[in-house]
C-alpha cells in the first residue's frame, strides 16, 4: 500500500474509533461496562495507536507521491499563513486552559475567551492547523492525504460532539450552542473578548506562532 494511501485509511480507522465510542449508542455501553475512568483511558489509548503511526509513518515518507503544487510562491501567502497559525495556536491554547464542554474533559458551558470564537477551540485549531498546510504548504498526495485529514476529521468530530450534546437535553448546553458558532470565523467583538478575558493563553499563542516561524527549518528542513 502506498504512503498517501496508508495515511488515508489511518484517518479513517482514527474517525471512526473516535465518532464510534463516543456516540449515544455505545459511549453509554462502554461507561457501563468499564466505568469512566476506564473508558477514558482505553478511549485515549486507541487513538493514540492509530495517531501516532499516522504522523510517524508521514513524517518518514512525507514527500512521496504525485507531485500536485503548491500556493506557497504567490504573493502574500505567508503572511496568511503566519496569521492563520497565530489563530490556530491561540484556539489550541485556550482550548486547553479553558476547555468546552464537549471537551474529552469537559469544561463549563460558559462563552468565554477564544469559546466566543468557537465553541471547539482545541479540534478546530487543529482543522485551521492543517487547512493553511493543504492551501500554502501541500505538494504531494502524502501532504494532502496528511493534511487534509485535519480538517476532514476536525468538521466531522465536532458536528458529532454538537449533536450528542444536544441530544443529551442539557440545556447549560443547549444555552451555549446557541450563543457560539462552529466555524473559527471571528468578529472585531469576539477577538477583542477573546483577549480581554484570556491575555494570557493568546501571548503564548502569538509567541509559540514566532518560536515556530524560527524553528521550523530546523525541525524540518523547511521555512
Amino acid at each position: 500500500m502506498s504512503t498517501p494511501a496508508l495515511i488515508a485509511l489511518l484517518w479513517l480507522l482514527f474517525a471512526i474509533t473516535h465518532v464510534g465510542m463516543s456516540s449515544l449508542r455505545w459511549r453509554p455501553r462502554l461507561v457501563a461496562a468499564l466505568g469512566e475512568g476506564p473508558f477514558r483511558g482505553l478511549y485515549s489509548l486507541v487513538s493514540l495507536v492509530i495517531f501516532v503511526p499516522l504522523v510517524s509513518i508521514y513524517l518518514g515518507d512525507r514527500h512521496s507521491g504525485a507531485y500536485l503544487g503548491s500556493l506557497a510562491g504567490l504573493p502574500g501567502m505567508r503572511p496568511v499563513m503566519y496569521v492563520g497559525m497565530g489563530l490556530a495556536l491561540t484556539l489550541m491554547v485556550g482550548g486547553l486552559r479553558s476547555p468546552a464542554p464537549t471537551s474529552f474533559l469537559p469544561g463549563p458551558a460558559e462563552a468565554r475567551g477564544v469559546l466566543r470564537v468557537t465553541r471547539h477551540p482545541l479540534l478546530m485549531g487543529l482543522g485551521l492547523f492543517g487547512l493553511l498546510h493543504l492551501a500554502v504548504v501541500a505538494v504531494n498526495t502524502a501532504e494532502l492525504a496528511f493534511f487534509g485529514g485535519f480538517p476532514l476529521f476536525v468538521a466531522l468530530g465536532c458536528w458529532h460532539q454538537d449533536q450528542r450534546k444536544l441530544a443529551e437535553g442539557d440545556a447549560d448546553f443547549g444555552r451555549f450552542h446557541a450563543a457560539t458558532p462552529f466555524l473559527p470565523l471571528p468578529t472585531p467583538a469576539a477577538v477583542v473578548a477573546a483577549v480581554r478575558e484570556q491575555p494570557l493563553e493568546v501571548g503564548i499563542g502569538i509567541a509559540a506562532t514566532v518560536g515556530l516561524r524560527f524553528l521550523h527549518p530546523v525541525w524540518f528542513g523547511v521555512g
